[in-house]
């Protein structure tokens, strides 16, 4: 029997429905019995992951000062054929605006701060582009990611220096923790003829060799992406696919017990289609992308105490643009040579580096623009005693277009009781103007670095069932760099951004329950025209809650996220209405061998926008299988 599309569909919502029953209904049978329940095999809180980025070594989680998350390779299965940008987009703390679909250009923030004060690392190195300063999350495929680290606020300013003043976000290549030699297959399909493909091969022995390789395809007609009250007129009723092939390498060898060489990469070619202009038909222009960041290393641990790691790195952000009347390029790229050495003395840390950063622009727009290098060393010192923790960083940095920096951070924690601690943190930002600001249309070329001051406090409690942090936070941001109505780009006197964010989740047997609320004024503090404006894209309240349940083989959760008005421009004249969704995802291992990830997002088809003039997704879903052979 032929379906038409709108029945495909149709069809394709009630299989991923009944897929999502079939989850639930497997878990309801489970656990009809109640003796064979193990007890000591139900979800618990973990309190003592390990993090890097918050302080550029291995450290517990439970010593952290500065607000932390990790986004495991389980949570990253429910974003089976989506992004970076859809997994970020849904942490808390973090708002989005996208200009259409699947692969098209968004932007992210997190108190307060926007995408390009933010600095994205892949395995350490930086991945952005040098003319728009923004990293390109929404062409990189989550399924070839391993976890994702976010560090909120600016003390990563004094770690790795300048676009961290909102926060640092690392992405580990998959799978940088092989435990067996592996193969597995993964397919999938969903809405708007999306499909995905993709194999992963895992290799380690006796000998110290560890080999991951990956690659998948990721194809989708798209949405239409533009409405009839675009702002600049573009609309056209036609679909802007997206196509993506991408790979990822993690090799290590271990020389000896001490010594570890080795690479690794996460490199992605896309094609997204786009609406350029208003046409009687389908609009034919198209970017063609290549991003990715890829690294060579040696990790040298020469006494039991002591480490040290070289590493080159290298990034990419290439974009092509084709239309019927104009051909635009931005090429950019980023290198990146690092030396990093930590010494443990008794229960404290002592961290030191040096690195230098080139970053090269060749681009169609401005063939003006120079290349930009930067200098940097930097010392940091972790105290752990007993009920107390500390961090002190500092860091200097030498910009070759600009007057050299040093950045600083303070943070300190005390245990109150074994579950019960409260800290405070300060740090100091630093963000250079990108190409795009100094020289792009609405550029200035004499804009001004922005600086700030930022401060957080925190009480967090967490308990063997549920883990619950609450985090104040005000940001003090000189000449902050904004677009006024005519799109040109200015240093603002001052921003000031207050907020708090509160996180909660919780464990009753094999039941999940949490919720996350973001509140923030983020304003304008020039005291000229926009005084007392809110920033751009700064919701004043953003809230979740989800439920799930989780066993050894299933785990099944629904979330719904609420989002508040925001304004779109600073002169606060054009306002994004509100909006509400409900998501529903699924991951069920239906043999040793054979496992099943679905995803239903926007279930009851919430009409919302995030960007004046670009439309979203209605009610959409993706279900995959994968076969793995051990």
């Amino acid at each position: 029997m032929a379906l038409s599309r709108s029945s495909s569909t149709t069809y394709l919502r009630l299989c991923i429905l009944s897929a999502l029953g079939g989850f639930a209904m497997s878990a309801t049978a489970a656990t009809g019995d109640s003796s064979v329940i193990n007890h000591s095999e139900l979800p618990q809180v973990e309190l003592d992951k390990i993090v890097v980025t918050a302080t550029r070594t291995p450290t517990k989680t439970s010593n952290v000062i500065a607000q932390t998350r990790v986004i495991d390779k389980e949570e990253l299965q429910r974003y089976q054929g989506q992004t970076a940008l859809d997994v970020i987009k849904n942490q808390p703390g973090f708002n989005y605006k996208q200009n259409g679909g699947l692969g098209t250009v968004g932007s992210f923030y997190t108190r307060g701060y926007d995408s390009k004060q933010i600095l994205v690392l892949i395995d350490g190195i930086r991945y952005s582009s040098v003319s728009t300063g923004e990293p390109a999350l929404s062409l990189l495929p989550a399924d070839q990611i391993d976890r994702i680290e976010i560090l909120y606020g600016a003390s990563g300013s004094s770690i790795y220096g300048a676009d961290a003043m909102g926060g640092v976000i690392q992405i580990f290549t998959k799978d940088s923790n092989i435990e067996q030699s592996q193969l597995s297959v993964t397919v999938g399909a969903g809405s708007h003829d999306q499909f995905l493909y993709g194999a992963t091969a895992q290799f380690i022995n006796d000998q110290g060799t560890s080999l991951s390789i990956s690659a998948s395809h990721n194809e989708t007609d798209g949405i239409n992406a533009t409405l009839p009250t675009h702002p600049w007129g573009i609309h056209n009723l036609d679909e802007d696919g997206f196509k993506s092939n991408n790979y990822s390498l993690h090799l290590s060898q271990k020389i000896n017990p001490d010594l570890k060489v080795g690479v690794s990469g996460l490199y992605s070619e896309s094609t997204t289609d786009f609406d350029s202009g208003k046409t009687t038909g389908k609009d034919f222009t198209k970017a063609e992308q290549k991003n990715g960041a890829a690294q060579a290393f040696i990790d040298w641990n020469y006494s039991p105490t002591s480490s040290l790691k070289l590493s080159y790195g290298h990034s990419i952000d290439e974009s092509q643009t084709t239309a019927t009347t104009y051909t635009s390029f931005y090429d950019t790229t980023q290198k990146q040579v690092s030396l990093v050495g930590s010494h443990s003395i008794s229960t404290d840390k002592l961290l030191y580096g040096i690195e230098h950063l080139k970053q090269e622009i060749d681009t169609s727009a401005y063939p003006e623009a120079d290349n930009r290098e930067v200098t940097s060393g930097f010392l940091g010192y972790m105290l752990s005693r007993d009920k107390i923790d500390a961090q002190a960083n500092v860091r200097y940095d030498d910009y070759s277009e600009y007057d050299s920096e040093t950045t600083y951070n303070l943070g300190t924690a005390y245990r109150l009781t074994p579950d019960l601690r409260v800290g405070v943190n300060y740090a100091k930002g630093y963000r250079v103007p990108t190409f795009n600001d100094l020289f792009d249309w609405g550029g200035d070329p004499n804009l001004k670095p922005e600086t700030s001051d930022n401060y957080e406090a925190f009480v967090e409690y967490d308990t063997l069932l549920q883990s619950t942090h609450l985090t104040g936070y005000r940001n003090e941001v000189e000449d902050m760099i904004a677009s006024d109505a005519s799109y040109q780009r200015k240093n603002y006197a001052e921003a000031k951004i207050e907020g708090v964010i509160l996180t909660s989740d919780w464990f009753f047997d094999n039941y999940l329950f949490g919720l996350s609320y973001d509140y923030q004024e983020a304003k304008d503090d020039s005291g000229k025209d926009n005084d007392g404006n809110y920033l751009p894209t700064r919701p004043k309240h953003k809230g979740t809650v989800y439920v799930g349940y989780q066993l050894s083989d299933l785990d099944i959760r629904a979330e719904y996220q609420y989002v508040d008005d925001y304004y779109s421009n600073i002169e606060n004249t054009s306002k994004i209405d509100n909006y509400n969704i409900i998501n529903i995802s699924g991951n069920y291992q239906l043999s040793s061998n054979l496992s099943m990830s679905a995803r239903l997002n926007n279930v009851f088809n919430e009409k919302y926008l995030t960007e004046p003039g670009y439309n979203t997704d209605g009610t959409n879903f993706l279900t995959s299988l994968t076969y793995t052979w051990k």
